[in-house]
């Protein structure tokens, strides 16, 4: 059985997301012209990284939210993985890109102008971020979307980074000395790939069909709890998370006396009882068993 896909939610945070982003570059470009700050210009190369990212982001959330057809059996919710690890796989690319700028504008020469108001700038970018961040994963974790937590987890760096570049700011002014500037766009650089890392794993983990061990133990609590119940046994249980539902098999033993009329309706029992108890969409395949000469059918299964 399968659940609703859900409302337009997280349609509407992801055009947030991409407008927001494209305010976020003009803002931390002016910033960076005004200034010339290696720090800065980070904080503006991490916005154009994550603008693209959205726009991704945005095709892949209208893709995953198409029904299944006669090629794609089971809809293209997957393509949420692939986003995810794209946006990581940007943020990586765009942390590397700023360590080098920034280690060649330190042997180059340092040139700073009017750190105030460029500080003021990345101030209120960074705050805004923070907002948008904490709704878009909010929203996200409200409407199982791997693509809007993945996004807001990418707004979240941005702003982090911009006040990682705003104590780079305020040191050189304070102290005069210059490389504080170089020095904490390579920090922020650093946690922008660690940002970008555990996306891609995200990713490549939901590729590989992992299984959540927290959902796995849900699902297995639920089913101990029915079995008794009913009377039945179960094994083969499998899941697989797709990006917006939850993809699960097992297979119910039954007795070999008992009509398949009945087996049938028990097995949509515990079908309903499962998908009721996970906060999101499930789709539960059952294969009906005879239990009494089922081990001399399939001696290897356990």
């Amino acid at each position: 059985m399968t659940q609703s896909k859900g409302s337009d939610a997280p349609v509407f945070a992801m055009r947030l997301s991409l407008w927001t982003g494209v305010v976020m570059l003009v803002a931390k470009s002016g910033a960076w012209l005004l200034t010339g700050s290696s720090a800065i210009f980070s904080d503006a190369l991490e916005s154009i990284i994550h603008l693209a990212a959205v726009a991704f982001a945005s095709f892949s959330l209208w893709l995953s939210r198409r029904p299944a057809n006669e090629r794609f059996h089971y809809g293209y919710e997957r393509i949420t993985f692939f986003s995810a690890g794209f946006e990581g796989a940007l943020i990586a690319a765009a942390a590397v890109a700023i360590i080098v700028t920034a280690i060649y504008k330190w042997m180059q020469g340092l040139q700073l102008e009017a750190l105030g108001l460029g500080a003021l700038i990345t101030l209120a970018a960074g705050l805004l971020n923070g907002g948008l961040g904490w709704y878009l994963i909010r929203t996200g974790r409200r409407n199982n979307s791997i693509i809007l937590i993945a996004n807001g987890q990418h707004v979240f760096t941005d702003c982090w980074t911009s006040l990682g570049v705003i104590v780079g700011l305020l040191l050189v002014m304070v102290t005069g000395w210059k490389p504080f500037d170089p020095i904490c766009a390579i920090l922020m650089a650093v946690n922008i790939l660690w940002s970008g890392g555990k996306l891609m794993w995200t990713s490549a983990r939901g590729l590989l069909d992992y299984a959540d061990p927290d959902t796995e133990k849900q699902l297995r609590a639920r089913l101990a709890k029915l079995a008794d119940e009913l009377g039945v046994e179960y094994h083969e249980l499998k899941l697989r998370e797709t990006g917006g539902r939850v993809l699960v098999e097992l297979h119910l033993l039954f007795p070999d006396q008992m009509p398949i009329v009945q087996a049938h309706a028990m097995a949509t029992q515990v079908e309903a009882e499962l998908a009721g108890c996970l906060d999101r969409p499930v789709e539960i395949i059952t294969h009906l068993e005879g239990k009494d000469d089922h081990e001399e059918r399939h001696p290897r299964r356990r």
